[in-house]
């Protein structure tokens, strides 16, 4: 199975397009999405072609493809547009021998950790800053973001298949991959 994974939208109805066709032609099966799908939140600028309602449109359309965690920008109102379920703070899911707890980040991160075991995966976005780093406790993954990218990084996804975890640009040049 392979999965696309990718953050913070942000209402952006450009690069939730461009989102989407990197997810049919990485030929995915599941769109995993980390938070802050339709709003910019108060401390970021509008993004470009910010259109909340063209983003809730495109989603939709692939609701049975979607596995969403809430971001700190999401609210009741949104599931009430949405046909996916976005209010949950984490998810679970075995890899390998491994657990990772998905999330978006503003509860549980690197500074306030779940429970985990040593080897398990943290995967968020928030911060808009792609990551790969392995502690002794736990490895953190971040795919950045697709609309508002920080800290110079580009506007991304991560694809994970087969245990390997690839990070690439919207346009789809790898840049980075690990394999567990």
């Amino acid at each position: 199975m392979k999965w696309l994974i990718a953050s913070d939208i942000h209402g952006s109805a450009l690069y939730c397009r461009k989102l989407l066709e990197a997810y049919r032609r990485e030929e995915a099966d599941r769109l995993i999405l980390l938070g802050d799908l339709l709003y910019h939140g108060p401390r970021n600028d509008l993004p470009e072609e910010y259109a909340p309602k063209q983003v809730i449109d495109m989603l939709n359309a692939l609701a049975k493809d979607i596995l969403c965690v809430r971001g700190n920008c999401e609210a009741e109102v949104d599931q009430m547009v949405l046909s996916f379920p976005v209010l949950a703070d984490y998810a679970l899911m075995p890899l390998g021998s491994r657990l990772m707890f998905i999330t978006h980040g503003h509860v549980y991160n690197n500074g306030h950790l779940p429970p985990m075991h040593p080897g398990d995966i943290l995967l968020h976005g928030h911060t808009h800053v792609p990551a790969c780093e392995a502690y002794s406790t736990h490895l953190y993954l971040n795919p950045g973001s697709v609309s508002i990218p920080k800290e110079g990084s580009p506007r991304g996804y991560m694809t994970l298949e087969k245990e390997e975890f690839n990070w690439k640009t919207l346009d789809g040049e790898g840049w980075k991959s690990m394999a567990l």
